[in-house]
């Protein structure tokens, strides 16, 4: 009866994982078909199959016309990649560094009106950032910030208010025993020594963590970068940049030289993502153990 209850229960265990191996397969390919479509797409030349590409997914002919084109003098694709990779540096760099000087004060340090201003942020937090769009195009604006300085004018916004950003970094830093810092302060470390000699080597999933997630909002930003590089081509980002190709009404010979932008914008945050993919998830899950 033993026997025949444990291969019952494989048999059944068996069967569960077949059904669940079959919907993953499905939501795989559902999910990757529009990355592999941008991909077929990026190699089809609309110079020889003009039209074709509403007809067909696989190219007739394949071909490098559209990256060739991205090098070439006739864009401005290297000039709004080097916009963007430029601000998303920038603000992947000071972001991090206010958020990891921001959250080591509220997780090690005590005084007066600190849970007032964690409760403030928190709330703070929860209005959307459209809200403030308009006046900060304005506060912009006279500071000179917009159009032809709309790069220093990005990273300034998305670096003002990064500190307000440190819930997962407190978080880990909270799971790091306070006596380290205690037997640091008893030897004569002072707070700025036991921040860069200890803190800093032990946090090091959390500050991949927040450098990545800081350097991917002005990568994929398109709202404000917009907004601020209004009619100025040379400030445009690539999302603004490229999108204005399909707006052309050269809609067809240009959706395939913006798939083909698409994936060269994708190339570098896919290597990232590869290669720092164990301290993402380290920093993800060991900063929601505490809050």
């Amino acid at each position: 009866m033993a026997k025949t209850s444990t291969a019952s229960m494989k048999r059944k265990e068996h069967i569960s994982n077949f059904f669940a191996y079959i919907l993953l397969i499905v939501i795989s390919v559902i999910w990757l078909f529009p990355f592999v479509g941008l991909l077929l797409q990026s190699f089809r030349s609309y110079i020889t199959e003009s039209g074709g590409m509403v007809e067909y997914l696989i190219p007739h002919q394949f071909s490098l016309d559209n990256y060739a084109f991205m090098f070439s003098g006739e864009s401005n694709f290297l000039r709004w990649y080097g916009n963007t990779l430029t601000i998303a540096a920038f603000v992947s760099i000071l972001q991090t560094v206010i958020i990891l000087c921001v959250s080591y004060s509220l997780s090690r340090m005590r005084f007066k009106g600190r849970t007032l201003i964690m409760r403030f942020w928190l709330i703070l937090g929860m209005f959307p950032g459209f809200l403030t769009m308009i006046c900060l195009y304005f506060l912009l604006k006279q500071l000179g910030l917009t159009q032809a300085g709309a790069i220093p004018g990005l990273i300034l916004v998305s670096v003002a208010s990064s500190g307000m950003g440190y819930y997962v970094c407190k978080g880990y830093m909270d799971t790091i025993p306070k006596s380290l810092d205690e037997a640091a302060r008893i030897d004569g470390a002072s707070r700025a020594r036991v921040f860069l000699t200890m803190m800093i080597p032990m946090c090091k999933p959390i500050i991949i963590y927040t450098a990545l997630t800081a350097f991917m909002a002005p990568w994929c930003d398109y709202v404000f970068a917009s907004y601020i590089a209004f009619g100025h081509d040379k400030s445009y980002n690539v999302a603004v940049g490229m999108t204005r190709w399909v707006w052309t009404n050269d809609y067809m010979g240009y959706f395939t030289r913006f798939c083909a932008g698409g994936i060269l914008v994708a190339i570098p945050v896919t290597i990232l993502f590869m290669a720092l993919q164990k301290y993402y998830v380290e920093g993800v899950t060991g900063g929601a153990v505490k809050g």
